[in-house]
């Protein structure tokens, strides 16, 4: 098993980074920056960064944003919302983005998913795919989990795969925000059906839940808001967990240019 990622997500509705439960009753929490950097700080893996209002409005407004994290933050970093086309890719990658996350842009036209992956490379298009359970299933929805698509999650995520996604963020739009634990089941039956990684995202609570990401749903990384955001989970204390459940995660604990083993 290759080492567990990570990542921090950030919602922002700019300039403000906001967190709010099934994607609605957004509460402005600071500065995405001061964010992005503490968690840099303390030994974050990834940084995911989505304008949650972007395909709304048709635009994204975060570049600023990735200019002032990329300073001062030193590992990957990902965006995600508004973005329509190859030029939108190019732009928020100009600026120092390092992947892309495509949803909304992607379920209206699939073929961006394969003009990103030749122009960028397969390891800087990651499809997001935000899932609300209906019945025995999950239908993809787009617009910040808005809107419907009609289109079924796994078959999705496949198609994804062949287009040349190199992941998938999936996030479920009935666990996000609840802190009630992930949704083991949608997160089995989509890393089931791919080989590329599969990122989770929606629900954590507690460390336990990171792990049963793991070991239940078969996820390659864990995308974290309400529990760093609120402080209900330090870093340092999910990497000790997940090290006593056996799961690889990286060692080294970054702080600023200086690594502790």
């Amino acid at each position: 098993m290759r080492n567990i990622r990570l990542i921090a997500r950030l919602d922002v509705k700019a300039p403000n980074l906001v967190k709010g439960i099934q994607f609605e009753g957004l509460r402005k929490l600071g500065d995405p920056n001061d964010f992005a950097l503490r968690y840099y700080l303390e030994g974050i893996d990834e940084i995911y960064y989505e304008d949650i209002v972007a395909s709304l409005y048709e635009r994204n407004s975060l570049l600023d944003i990735i200019e002032k994290t990329t300073r001062d933050v030193f590992v990957p970093v990902t965006i995600g919302g508004g973005l329509r086309n190859v030029d939108d890719v190019a732009a928020v990658l100009r600026a120092g983005a390092d992947k892309v996350a495509i949803n909304t842009a992607a379920i209206k036209n699939p073929n961006i998913i394969s003009d990103i992956a030749r122009r960028f490379g397969s390891q800087c298009m990651v499809l997001s795919i935000q899932a609300k359970r209906q019945g025995d299933s999950w239908e993809a929805y787009f617009d910040n989990g808005r809107e419907r698509s009609g289109v079924d999650v796994v078959r999705w995520a496949e198609q994804g795969q062949v287009l040349g996604a190199g992941e998938i963020l999936l996030t479920s739009v009935d666990q996000e925000g609840t802190g009630n634990g992930f949704d083991l089941t949608l997160l089995k039956a989509v890393s089931d059906q791919v080989d590329i990684p599969v990122i989770a995202s929606g629900g954590m609570g507690c460390a336990q839940d990171l792990v049963e990401a793991v070991q239940a749903g078969g996820v390659d990384a864990v995308a974290m808001a309400h529990v760093l955001h609120y402080g209900l989970c330090e870093l340092v204390d999910l990497r000790k967990t997940c090290r006593l459940q056996k799961i690889p995660v990286r060692h080294d604990m970054c702080l600023g240019s200086e690594c502790a083993i």
